[in-house]
């Protein structure tokens, strides 16, 4: 399918095709926003204000902090922290020294956290200090050489960052004790940073700008590896698609976006952080979205033009006794992304807004967006819109050929400048996953309508979608096999009024003492929350193909 039949349900304005050539790196994008705004603020969080010209130059001071461990160009340096503003500064950081991010989640296990340490070879991590202690019980298995401490309080001054430091640790208890021996404080890296030299290396287009890690198609997490040139191109896509709406903002008037999603996460990695850079906007940073009443009253004090958010989030707020005391009239676009946005949540955020939620689809594979609906639209479609500028996407059948008819459903192949490289090394799986003519196979299962607008019908991976995050059953089946007094098991995605799917564990004992009790505590210390079976039943027998194949299926209708 050469022809783009959707560039007609495009809104005037936003072009076809974006030239992904107009940055040679990220840390090109990045540095023309450093010189262009540099006295506009780049981030706001808990009430302190970072311009872009502090951004500037903390991060160019722990560039040459980093530098100065003797890492060479293409280390990889992972990531741990929720949205504080040390990690923006870490990744123009890492980035400018001539590294590779590697994105891990805050909220891991030790032993997810080890396999990704491994898996990805990093040599250095940067780390909130309420997570320390999951790194301390990995380290010893890990590659990681360096470690850099981040507190909650590092950027909000002396006085009100010792504050925030003592109720995190004392009153709010939220870090355990930790011993990394060698670890420095991430304050004083920037100081000793500060005393060198940033030496710019030669970055390029294909050099590998972050290790984003995804369970692929087959649920053992990996790498995608995103160039620089695949994240330039989706910031551009971003920008292109948002026009319409963003230009409306008043001249002089600087473009804001809400910071809920963590940034570790690919959507808010691109669409909040990269593409405020590339605007000049504001970025408010939101640390801890589960926190309703918090967020609302940040929202209270601010103006804001943007916000990505997932369908639980839209849903949390919109139902809050608080909505009200947030100024929502500036609101330009509200990006819903990461699962499906359900129609009754949609409804109700317009009429409360009066800006439509506009569905969009993507994956960490695909640096992510690849389509959405036009931020224009004011109805509510069910679909995930039609591809972004430069974007393109066919239907594919079990044979792998594209499909003829309109409304028949095939996988969902997309093919653009924002489509990864590879798995990190993982040539078999990347073959698995990438057709002769460059397209990469999603595993959901679509079909398109004659305005070019897409709408998924099914899964072909057995995979559940937890408020955005992928489970993949077989990682939690392998992690529960190993729990005592366990025969068998199996998992399944249910429906979830609150997540849009939530974990399902059905369970064959080998010993009937085995309690619900003890499977959960055994899942608590080896899986992350969103990984966690919701519902556990036990089971006689699962039920099998003849050839002992678990039909998840069955299991899945048998509520």
């Amino acid at each position: 399918m050469t022809e783009r039949i959707w560039l007609k349900s495009y809104p005037t304005g936003v072009p076809a095709d974006i030239d992904p050539g107009q940055y040679p790196s990220l840390v090109a994008l990045m540095e023309e926003a450093f010189r262009t705004h540099a006295l506009k603020t780049a981030y706001s969080f808990m009430g302190k204000d970072i311009t872009y010209a502090q951004a500037d130059s903390l991060s160019s001071a722990f560039a040459a902090y980093l530098q100065s461990l003797g890492l060479v160009k293409g280390d990889r340096v992972a990531l741990m922290m929720p949205n504080v503003p040390q990690y923006p500064v870490a990744v123009a950081a890492v980035l400018r020294a001539g590294y590779v991010v590697v994105n891990v989640n805050p909220m891991y296990t030790p032993r997810e956290l080890e396999h990704q340490l491994r898996d990805s070879g990093a040599k250095a991590m940067v780390i909130l200090e309420n997570f320390a202690t999951t790194l301390q019980a990995c380290l010893a298995d890990t590659p990681i050489k360096h470690i850099v401490v981040c507190s909650m309080g590092d950027q909000l001054g002396l006085l009100k960052g010792a504050l925030v430091n003592y109720v995190v640790r004392n009153v709010k208890k939220m870090v355990p004790p930790w011993n990394l021996p060698g670890a420095v404080r991430f304050n004083e890296a920037v100081a000793r940073g500060t005393r060198g030299v940033l030496k710019q290396p030669e970055i390029r287009p294909d050099d590998i700008a972050l290790l984003q890690y995804t369970g692929g198609t087959t649920g053992v997490s990996k790498g995608a590896v995103l160039l620089h040139r695949n994240v330039i191109a989706n910031v551009l896509q971003s920008e292109a698609w948002n026009s319409p709406v963003m230009k409306l903002v008043p001249e002089g008037e600087q473009p804001t976006s809400i910071c809920a999603l963590p940034l570790y996460h690919i959507f808010a990695f691109t669409v909040n952080m990269m593409l405020s850079m590339r605007t000049g906007g504001k970025t408010i940073l939101i640390p801890n979205p589960r926190d309703l009443s918090a967020v609302l009253k940040e929202l209270s004090k601010q103006r804001f033009h943007s916000f990505p958010a997932v369908n639980t989030l839209f849903n949390g707020l919109a139902n809050h006794p608080d909505f009200s005391t947030v100024d929502w009239s500036h609101l330009k676009v509200s990006v819903g992304g990461g699962m499906a946005v359900q129609g009754a949540v949609a409804k109700l955020w317009l009429d409360k807004t009066g800006c439509p939620i506009c569905e969009g689809y993507g994956l960490s594979e695909t640096s992510p967006s690849v389509s959405c609906n036009p931020v224009t639209n004011k109805e509510f479609t069910g679909t995930i819109g039609v591809p972004l500028p430069s974007t393109y996407m066919k239907l594919l059948d079990d044979e792998g050929q594209a499909v003829s008819a309109l409304g028949q459903s095939g996988e969902i192949a997309i093919k653009g400048p924002q489509v990864m490289a590879g798995y990190w090394q993982r040539p078999d799986e990347t073959a698995k996953v990438m057709t002769d003519d460059g397209y990469f196979k999603s595993g959901d299962i679509g079909i398109m309508d004659e305005r070019g607008y897409f709408k998924i019908v099914d899964r072909k991976k057995d995979m559940v979608l937890v408020s955005g995050f992928n489970v993949y059953p077989n990682e939690v089946e392998e992690v529960v096999a190993e729990c005592p007094g366990v025969l068998e098991c199996a998992v399944v995605g249910v429906p979830d009024e609150k997540t849009g799917e939530a974990v399902k564990l059905v369970i064959v004992r080998k010993s009937p003492e085995l309690t619900e009790a003890q499977v959960r505590a055994f899942c608590r210390t080896n899986l992350t929350g969103y990984k966690q079976p919701r519902v556990i039943e036990f089971r006689e027998e699962l039920p099998k193909t003849p050839v002992g194949k678990i039909l998840r299926r069955e299991l899945r209708d048998k509520k």
